[in-house]
């Protein structure tokens, strides 16, 4: 027997940034939104977590599920086919054998270099992104911020402040989604509403606390694509700064997650009335094991068959996840917090 819609479970999800590394979510949400045992009511994101968010969300609209899956498949294929002339490309013997990686690439060492020694302002003066224009030939704003059918909330780390920002549905626009996507190094910060911004995950990859007051679910998932534990100690000047950036980028997580656990033993312990304050339940779609050994210089391989790859690796998670813990949404969290944040 078919579930229908409004019998399906609401869940929100918190979309982590990772550039090309976020087809994996592009993977998962394929699998999330043709599930009728789920029904998706608020995305939080960031970076790529923000574009999947606006995309799928638009796609939504349009027509349905199926709709949404379309959507991300043709929004991802365009990155792909937008990068296909770029200098930054896999060295050929990295393809023979296989590696993702992009750290024997000479493009990829030029525009790195590049960007430690001169500022995005000095190598590109106009400010020409071509992401924005593609984003705005695969999402309808205007369609988008009169959206009643699920919530977003994209996040942005305001430059002056350090502080998150977050936008929501109502007044978003593609500029709010290239600020939560604008890595410093790269890209000119991004004026909107006269601050200016850089890539959310330095504040918050993704930021949990708007899916707080979702009506609808206390049940958040979380899409995982920088991981949180990478065993043995870096040595080599480029290892230690890929090791520093996924501490950087988990931070803010980790933090919310630390805050989660500490209301729900407050709570526990008649400390926090229970009408005042929610037990959220916490769950997570990852693959560590084959994200790990992916370097950061991959988050800018936006070859095509990497990108299918990837999207195969985010799929076959959330199947392997929705078949152990479906049952499970509404009634517990399937994250051990107190062993999340103590390493174990």
């Amino acid at each position: 027997m078919q579930m229908t819609q409004s019998a399906a479970r609401p869940v929100s999800l918190a979309l982590q940034g990772g550039g090309a590394h976020g087809a994996f979510t592009w993977g998962v949400l394929d699998r999330l939104l043709m599930d009728e045992r789920i029904r998706i009511v608020a995305i939080s994101g960031c970076s790529a977590g923000a574009m999947n968010a606006v995309v799928a969300a638009s796609g939504l609209m349009a027509g349905g599920p199926e709709g949404a899956c379309a959507a991300l498949a043709r929004f991802w294929r365009a990155i792909s086919d937008a990068a296909r002339f770029s200098p930054v490309q896999r060295n050929p013997i990295d393809m023979f054998l296989g590696n993702w990686s992009l750290d024997f690439s000479p493009g990829f060492h030029l525009v790195n270099g590049l960007s430690r020694a001169l500022s995005p302002y000095a190598v590109n003066p106009l400010n020409i992104n071509p992401l924005k224009t593609l984003l705005e030939a695969h999402v309808d704003f205007d369609a988008l911020r009169r959206c009643e059918q699920i919530r977003i909330f994209i996040s942005a780390t305001d430059v002056e402040t350090g502080r998150i920002t977050l936008f929501d549905r109502h007044r978003l626009t593609a500029d709010m989604v290239m600020a939560s996507a604008c890595l410093p190094q790269l890209f000119q910060a991004v004026e909107v509403e006269g601050r200016h911004y850089w890539d959310g995950g330095y504040s918050g990859n993704p930021a949990l606390f708007p899916l707080f007051e979702v009506p609808e679910t206390k049940d958040i998932v979380i899409v995982q694509v920088t991981p949180f534990t990478r065993r043995g100690v870096p040595v080599t000047a480029h290892d230690i700064q890929e090791r520093v950036n996924e501490i950087t980028f988990n931070a803010s997580l980790l933090a919310e997650l630390r805050a989660i656990d500490f209301v729900r033993r407050m709570i526990n312990a008649g400390a926090l009335p229970r009408e005042r304050y929610r037990k959220m339940r916490i769950h997570m779609i990852a693959d560590e094991d084959a994200m790990s050994p992916l370097g950061s210089s991959s988050k800018l391989n936006a070859e095509w068959a990497f990108l299918q790859h990837l999207h195969d690796l985010g799929h076959a998670a959330a199947g392997a996840w929705l078949d152990r813990h479906a049952d499970d949404l509404g009634r517990r969290s399937t994250v051990n917090l107190r062993a999340l944040l103590r390493g174990g």
